[in-house]
Formats: structure tokens, sequence, C-alpha cells
């Protein structure tokens, strides 16, 4: 049963009974929307908070968990009004190291649920400036997360930090190891290995296809299973694939869910149990 906008709790609940797929990584954009400087994509068509409803409903999936997008930069209009329309929906957003705690608070009432740090292509932070802290701090102090986005091998730049300051951290799209720096063996995944025995540190089975290589996506998603466990991992369809449009669909993100875990019951936890919890509880 999808639930009305008006039922959130009620669809919580029946959630745990009755086991649905939530996707834990989408996105909403238009193609009259401003973009930040050096966006790195255009939108090629509008994929929008009524579309994104649409193939929820379509595939029978109960909630829905937005990224913020990095083209939008620090402009979260999109998804915070896609979560004021949309009660089914949680989102991420990216906020400026000065965002003041109180504009934070006001987004947590209106669906937020963490921030995202999306460094790919760009120069690495200073985590210990005195703006990172205290914006680290605040995330921690509402209970939000950290969704951390970029290429492997840079993850044991920023892993350490967030450890130290105690926040959750959600790292995105397996991880992203690449071939060119030994893949599962290189340091960047195996630092991240050791995160996640820390206990607070998640990582999503998103986007297969942006690690190029369908062996290298076995072979993380098979360490992850093995390392991880389902109850720190998570699912999430990456829709409306940028820059992949052509080439990917949602139907083939919840085959390769299926193919990576086909166990039945893993495979619940993962896009169900550990994500409602996590999301939604």
């Amino acid at each position: 049963m999808t639930p009305t906008d008006n039922d959130t709790s009620t669809a919580v609940a029946a959630a745990s009974q009755q086991g649905p797929v939530i996707d834990t990584h989408a996105h909403v954009f238009t193609t009259s929307m401003p973009l930040a400087a050096g966006a790195w994509h255009k939108p090629a068509a509008d994929a929008d908070a009524g579309q994104y409803i649409d193939i929820l409903d379509k595939h029978g999936i109960t909630f829905g968990v937005l990224a913020a997008a990095s083209i939008s930069g620090t402009n979260n209009d999109q998804t915070l009004e896609a979560c004021r329309q949309h009660r089914r929906l949680r989102t991420t957003v990216i906020l400026s190291p000065d965002c003041p705690l109180q504009e934070m608070k006001e987004m947590a009432a209106r669906g937020v649920v963490g921030v995202r740090f999306q460094w790919r292509n760009m120069p690495a932070p200073d985590l210990t400036s005195g703006g990172y802290r205290r914006l680290i701090r605040n995330i921690a102090d509402l209970g939000w997360h950290v969704q951390l986005h970029d290429d492997g091998f840079r993850l044991p730049a920023y892993l350490p930090a967030l450890e130290a300051a105690g926040v959750k951290v959600v790292v995105d799209h397996f991880g992203r190891p690449d071939e060119a720096h030994d893949g599962i063996r290189g340091e960047g995944f195996q630092r991240l290995l050791r995160s996640i025995e820390g206990g607070r540190t998640w990582v999503k089975l998103s986007s297969p296809f942006r690690l190029l290589s369908e062996s290298l996506v076995r072979e993380a998603g098979k360490a992850l299973l093995e390392n991880a466990g389902p109850e720190r991992l998570m699912w999430g369809s990456d829709w409306p694939f940028a820059a992949f449009e052509s080439s990917f669909s949602y139907d083939k993100a919840l085959a390769n869910l299926n193919e990576l875990v086909p166990d039945a019951a893993t495979r619940r936890r993962i896009s169900c149990d550990t994500p409602l919890k996590f999301y939604f509880a």
C-alpha cells in the first residue's frame, strides 16, 4: 500500500510489516533552475518531484530519500519543495560551512535529514577549520548525517575527522573504488571498511554505472556484504541517472540490487529495515 502524504506515520508502521523497498538516493531538478558556477552537468530534461513519485508508485516503492544535487550548489529549493509536497520523501541539503544552526533546525522541520558533502572533482576542504568543525557539530547535534561523495581514493582524507566528530556518515555509490587505484584492494576502499567497523558509517549500493566496470561492482558489492553486512548497507537508484539517462533505468537499478543480493532476507534488510530505521524512524 502506498501512503498518502498525510499518513506518513501509519505508513512507517505498515512498512515495518510489509517490507517495502526504500530508495535512498535520487535527485530532482529542472532544465530551468539556476545552476551553480562550474556545474558538472546540465539536465537533459526535467526530473521533478511529481515524476519521481510516479516512478516510485510504478515500482511499488513506499519512500524516497533525495540527495542534494551538486549542480545546484547551496540552492536547496528543489528538494525542500519536493519534501513539502510529498511527506513520504526526505532529503539532504548542501550547505556552506557558516550556515546558522537556526536555519538548519528550520530545515529539519521540512524533511531534511543530513548534509551532503559532494567533493568529487573539487579541492579537498579542511575539515579541521572552524567553519567545518561547527557545521559538523551542528549536524551531529541535530541527529543528521553526513552524506559523503568523492572518489574512493580520497576518502582517507575525510573519514578520520568525521569519525572523531562522532557524526553519522553515509558514503555514496559503493565508496566509488576505481581500478586505477587498485579497486577494492586500494587504501581508500580498505579505509572505508575500517570506518564501517566503527559503527557510524553506512554505504549505499547505488549508481553501479558510475563505477564503469561490472566486475568492480560485483567485487565491491561482495566485499561490502561480507565486511559491512546489511545493517550498514542501503540501496539507492540514483534516478534520473544524470549523464547516463539513455543507458540506465529504474528497472536496471532494481535488477542490480537483486543480482548483488540474491538472498531475499538480506535484501529486505538492505532495502527496507536499515533505511527505514535510519531515515524514517
